[in-house]
This record gives C-alpha cells, sequence and structure tokens, in this order.
C-alpha cells in the first residue's frame, strides 16, 4: 500500500495512537472510572477521525482520475483497522467494563427495565419529560426531504399499520390482513441528548445503582409515540460528516465571513461515516441507503449504542471511589515569594510545567499587567481560549484601564472557530483591536507580550508557551510555560507581532526565536546536520525531540541521513509518526516512544547534543508541513541552566518510563516497556518529584 517504504501513512500511524488509547481502557490497573474515560477518549477520538481525515481522503479520492487509486487503498486499510479495533472496544466494555460495574453494585441497564419500580419510573419520566422533545418523522424514499444530523443518535423504527376494526372475520379477512402486513413504513427518531443527559440515573433498590440509556427509555415507550402502528423493530444509527472548512488555503476574501458561512454548511457536509447496529436486516439497511444516499464504503457496522464518547458524563454514585485520586497543581515555591510576576520575570527567566504546577500565574501575570499603570502595550496570539476565559477577560480589563491591547485570534483552529469568533467580537466590543487569521496561514504560535515604561524607557516581558492560553486544557495537557525578560528574545518577538499586524512588512534576521515559515526549517536542518557531521568526525552526536506528531518527509529523511551518519536520535512521539525506527541501513540508530496516561501530553522540545553544549529549544510547533511551512510558529531557546536541567529532567523520566510508554516499531506496534527497573510512571514521578523539589537530582546520575 506504502508508495514509499520508508514513510508510514500518517492516518494509519494515527489509529496507531488511538488503539494505544484503547489500551489503556483493558489496563486493571486503573480506576474504573479511569478506564471508561479512556472508552470515551478513544471514541471522540474516532469522531473526529472521520469527520476529518476520512472525510478528506474521501473528497481526495472522488477528484483523482483513475481505476485504481492509492486513497481506496488507503481507505480500505482504514475500515480494517478501525473495525478490527471497535472489536476489541466492545469486548473490552462488555466482558471486562460492565462486570466489573457490576461487582460495585451499579448497573447499567441495557433494554427494557426489569423491575416494576424502574418501568414506572421510566414511563413517568418519559412522560412528563422526554415525549415533548421528539419529533418522530415518517420517510419516504420518493420525496428526499430527510436528513440525518452530524453525530447526532437516532432510532430507525419499522411500523407496521394496525388492521382497521372489521377487518378480522371479513370475508375476506385472510386477504386483507395479508395486505395489511404488507404496509410497513420506517420512521427515523433522533434521540435528545441536547435536551438530556445520554444516562439516566433510576432509583436505587437497596444497595445496587442502576443507571439506563436515554436511548433504551424511548425505545421502552414506542407505542407511546407510534399509536396508530404496530412497532416491529427498532436499531440505532448515526452519520459523522465532512467537518473540514477547506478554507485554510484560501489567499483572498473576507476569512470572517467564509468561516462563519462555512461553520452553517459543516452541520450538512458530505457525509464520511454510516454507524449502525451490525444486528439490523438487511432489508431495513437497503432502503436507508436508499433513503439517505448512503454509499456502500460509507457503512460501518456499530453495536446497539453508538457515540461512546458521552461515557465521559457516565454518572459514579460512589464518586469519589472507583476515581483516580487527583493531583492538584503545585505553586511554583520562587514564584510564590513574589507579590508582581513582572518584578519575578524582571529579576530572571522563570519557567512552568502545566499541569503538574498551576496556572494561575499566566492569569496573574496578564491581570497585573492590565492594571499596572505603567504597563502601555499588551500583544499575545489566542488559537484556543476556554470558555468564560480568564486570559480573555484580564486582555478586555487591560483595554479598558487604557492600554493597548492587540490581540490575533486565529479563527481557523478547527471546532473552535465559532468559540475564537465569539470571544474576538467581545474583545472587540470592549476596545481590544483584533486581528483575525491570515488567508493562507494559521497563527499557532503560543506568545504574549507585555510593554511597560520604566526609566524613561520601555522595557518588555514576554511569556511563550508550548500549550494555548486556555487555563481549562492546562489542568489537562502537559506543556511548559516561560517568561522571560530577555530583550533580545523582547525585539525578535516584536518582529512577530509586526509581521501578524502586517504581511507586507518583512521581519529582521531571527538569530534567537525559530520562527516558521521564516527560519525555523532551516534552523533545524542545520542543527540536525551538525550532529551528523559530529558523528562522521567519530565526536559524540545525540538528538532528543519530543513531538505531538511527525510527519514531514524532508525532516525525516534528514533524520535518516544523520542515523545513517552514527547519531542517536530519540523520539518522543505521542500521535502521528511517519518515520520508521529501527529498519536496518536506515534508521538504525532511531527509537520511538509513545507515553499515553492521564494527561494529554502536549509539549514539544528539541535537545542538540552540540559537542556537549546541549542546545534546548521549546514551542508549539510539530514537524508537520503544515508547522513548518503553512503556520506562523514560535519556538524559542532555553539557556538558563537551572531550566535547561529541569527539562532535561523531565525528558530523562519520560525516556524511563517503564508503566505507561511503549516503543514503536516499523510498523507503529506498540510495544509496552518492560525492564528490571523499578516501576517508573513517568507523569506520577514528575508530580512527586515537583511537589518534593528535587526534579533535579534526577540528573545527578548522568554522566
Amino acid at each position: 500500500m506504502l508508495q514509499d517504504h520508508r514513510f508510514f501513512n500518517r492516518d494509519l500511524s494515527w489509529l496507531s495512537f488511538n488503539y494505544r488509547v484503547l489500551i489503556e481502557a483493558r489496563d486493571t490497573s486503573l480506576p474504573l472510572f479511569e478506564r471508561i474515560k479512556f472508552l470515551a477518549i478513544y471514541s471522540s477520538n474516532l469522531n473526529e477521525f472521520f469527520r476529518v481525515r476520512v472525510a478528506s481522503i474521501q473528497s481526495l479520492r472522488d477528484v483523482q482520475p483513475g481505476p485504481v487509486k492509492e486513497q481506496d487503498k488507503v481507505l480500505a486499510d482504514i475500515y480494517d483497522e478501525v473495525s478490527r479495533q471497535q472489536d476489541e472496544f466492545g469486548s473490552i466494555f462488555r466482558e471486562q467494563i460492565l462486570p466489573e460495574l457490576e461487582r460495585n453494585n451499579i448497573f447499567l441497564i441495557q433494554g427494557p427495565p426489569r423491575d416494576m419500580v424502574h418501568q414506572e419510573y421510566v414511563t413517568d419520566l418519559f412522560m412528563e419529560e422526554v415525549r415533548a422533545f421528539l419529533h418522530p418523522e415518517l420517510l419516504r424514499k420518493d420525496k428526499i426531504v430527510h436528513f440525518l444530523r452530524d453525530g447526532a443518535l437516532y432510532h430507525v423504527v419499522k411500523l407496521r399499520n394496525k388492521p382497521k376494526r372489521g377487518v378480522a372475520g371479513a370475508v375476506l379477512g385472510d386477504i386483507a390482513t395479508r395486505m395489511v402486513k404488507k404496509r410497513v413504513r420506517y420512521a427515523l427518531i433522533q434521540v435528545p441528548t441536547h435536551y438530556f443527559p445520554r444516562f439516566i440515573v433510576l432509583p436505587r433498590i437497596g444497595d445496587a445503582h442502576y443507571i439506563m440509556f436515554l436511548d433504551d427509555v424511548i425505545r421502552y415507550n414506542l407505542e407511546r409515540i407510534f399509536p396508530g402502528y404496530i412497532v416491529l423493530s427498532c436499531y440505532s444509527v448515526k452519520v459523522n460528516r465532512n467537518a473540514d472548512l477547506l478554507i485554510e488555503d484560501e489567499f483572498s476574501g473576507d476569512l470572517v465571513e467564509k468561516i462563519s458561512e462555512s461553520l452553517k454548511r459543516r452541520r450538512i457536509g458530505i457525509a464520511s461515516r454510516f454507524l449502525y447496529d451490525q444486528n439490523m436486516p438487511a432489508s431495513m439497511l437497503r432502503y436507508l441507503r436508499d433513503t439517505f444516499g448512503i454509499a456502500r464504503e460509507e457503512l460501518m457496522t456499530g453495536g446497539t449504542y453508538h457515540n461512546f464518547m458521552d461515557f465521559f458524563s457516565f454518572p459514579n454514585p460512589l464518586a469519589p471511589q472507583l476515581e483516580r485520586v487527583p493531583m492538584p497543581p503545585l505553586p511554583h515555591a520562587d514564584l510564590e515569594s513574589y507579590s508582581l510576576m513582572l518584578a519575578a520575570i524582571g529579576e530572571q527567566n522563570r519557567l512552568l510545567h502545566y499541569p503538574y504546577q498551576s496556572y494561575d500565574y499566566v492569569i496573574r501575570f496578564l491581570n497585573q499587567s492590565a492594571i499596572d499603570p505603567d504597563v502601555k502595550e499588551i500583544y499575545t496570539t489566542q488559537y484556543r481560549v476556554a470558555s468564560n476565559s480568564a486570559v480573555v477577560q484580564a486582555l478586555i480589563r487591560a483595554a479598558q484601564n487604557g492600554k493597548k491591547v492587540t490581540v490575533f485570534v486565529e479563527i481557523k483552529a478547527r471546532f473552535d472557530e465559532a468559540h475564537n469568533l465569539t470571544s474576538a467580537r467581545e474583545m472587540e466590543q470592549a476596545g481590544v483591536r483584533t486581528i483575525y487569521s491570515i488567508p493562507g496561514l494559521k497563527v499557532h504560535a503560543k506568545v504574549a507580550l507585555v510593554m511597560r515604561q520604566e526609566g524613561g524607557r520601555m522595557r518588555g516581558y514576554a511569556y511563550l508557551s508550548t500549550g494555548n492560553f486556555n487555563e481549562k486544557t492546562a489542568r489537562l495537557y502537559t506543556d511548559h510555560g516561560y517568561f522571560t525578560a530577555d530583550q533580545e528574545v523582547i525585539q525578535e518577538l516584536q518582529e512577530v507581532f509586526a509581521y501578524l499586524n502586517d504581511q507586507a512588512y518583512v521581519p529582521r534576521e531571527f538569530k534567537h526565536l525559530l520562527v516558521a515559515p521564516f527560519n525555523m526549517r532551516r534552523r533545524f536542518v542545520e542543527m540536525i546536520e551538525r550532529e551528523a557531521a559530529h558523528a562522521r568526525a567519530g565526536k559524540p552526536a545525540d538528538i532528543l525531540i519530543k513531538l505531538n506528531n511527525l510527519e514531514d518527509e524532508r525532516m525525516i529523511e534528514k533524520l535518516y541521513e544523520a542515523s545513517q551518519a552514527g547519531v542517536r536520535i530519540r523520539l518522543i512521539v505521542r500521535g502521528i509518526c511517519c518515520l520508521r525506527p529501527g529498519v536496518p541501513g536506515l534508521s538504525d540508530h532511531i527509537t520511538v516512544t509513545r507515553i499515553v496516561d492521564q494527561y494529554l501530553e502536549h509539549a514539544r522540545a528539541f535537545v542538540f547534543h552540540n559537542a556537549g553544549a546541549n542546545e534546548l529549544y521549546l514551542g508549539s510547533a510539530d514537524w508537520m508541513q503544515r508547522n513548518l511551512s503553512r503556520r506562523v510558529e514560535v519556538i524559542f531557546p532555553v539557556t538558563d541552566g537551572q531550566l535547561k536541567s529541569e527539562i532535561f529532567a523531565i525528558l530523562k523520566l519520560q525516556l524511563s518510563d517503564n508503566v505507561k510508554a511503549t516503543r514503536l516499531d516499523a510498523d507503529m506496534v506498540n510495544h509496552p516497556i518492560r525492564n528490571d527497573n523499578p516501576p517508573l510512571r513517568v507523569q506520577h514521578a514528575i508530580y512527586g518529584h515537583l511537589q518534593r523539589r528535587t526534579l533535579l537530582d534526577i540528573l545527578q546520575e548522568e554522566s
């Protein structure tokens, strides 16, 4: 299937990552509700994959000529792998999760309620609350007016007219009865999960807790929905639609208007997956295909219940039992000794590690800048902000206090477009100067700049991060945040914001920052080639890189060349990895580690040995073609000895994980790392070391 054996297919590689997520759901060492959460994550990931990647491949296939298309092969492999994973998903749920729930006296009822108390409760709930939000439709193949909403759950109900009184016993009774039996109709009911929780908690009976799908509340009351019919059967379906707005590479026109219009079209995009109950009769499936125009290749079998992402909200009547022990964000001891963030940053550079340490220091940095009379200007980028964002509110207060506040809002952040537009308009109304997306580029940099009047001159203070300005995801994603008043970095950040303000502006050469699409790719290539030259000269040479995704073929080729020169290359890649490690003669000296645990590994780090000088960079850019060539990204150096040592310590722990880390082979198979060392679960280890302030002790063993 692969056009080039040197590169693994990006979509199959992503499925390898999502399978690694599924592996967590079968890990019996985890608390039960943590395992349920991983089922929900897996399902949510797969849902987005079909809405974006599979839909994109299908679109590409449709426009390419030729009898045999590469996209057909890729899609076939995707469907095969997803089918295999879905079978295992169902097995984990049925054979592990449900029995474990029952061992804890929690019963998920699948089907009609059995106890009289529950039957009465479900009937009353339906009649008093649910029924009013149901809008059943009788389907007609000859009149295509029906539409399945993206991601919504539907019941397809097979009905037959009830015989009219007097038909039975008539002279032609047998013939009439046969004619009535042929009057079969199909109806569609959307399960109203936008109004009601997916899981309904039923009354306790003794010590037993009972939970029921909203789907089954409706199934149990179908006769009340269709009083003039006999209900013959009921099966669930769901459609994923193309969610790609197809605007990333447009170079003209009003992007805000285009995105606003595209968001409306997203809801009615072309179907990329039609998921149906595997027990559905072939006749019903054929009817639905004809009625909704579903192509055969879009069909995918599922179970009785879809949208397992709803298990994020599965109720735990025994909470906090069966859940993971929380690790509340830690204070940063040095920053706690300062009342003013700018004073702390002005004294020396500062580094934070999320979610282990508190994100409140970033909010404090912005809030204090908003009320400081000597702060004159604030600049920042926004990619994905939280709902009711404290960051946005701080910037609004700054503008209201007379500061010049400029915010670049990337409204092309997929699935956050509407939210970003709303927050941008809120800031505009408060007097914040808001700059919107650049046609043809996506701004992914995570940077902020505060300019303060001090002693007759303007002094800058910066915050650069590997993660978004989002206080909520900072509790879920592992990232690094860096505060600096280094004026060389400040000057280069000013160049970045000058370009964001006016793309006709040509920035001066960046000597410290690596900025895409200007110097980032070139500088990374130079550093890789330098390590290769050292290896050829018989000197120590080492590269250690942590990424979310590794897809860019030009960068992979450079890593292959360095490996062949003898450079030791250690990669930590969470998601997509198109590089094939450990291939003889190609990538003998390359290893790829993947870490999946309770927090999403999100930070990017780049370490180059540099003849013992160890250059370290952090930032928001993956090594994908889009990041290096079609996005504005900022990678920043960390030069302070102590701060570098903190990152080295964290990376060393990540490479030593033998509990949650896996080693990838050339076919993207996740191999658990098992050795004779004491068990080390890196995310817990980092938290423990930061809690004891012993992070730097990890490096004492290094030569």
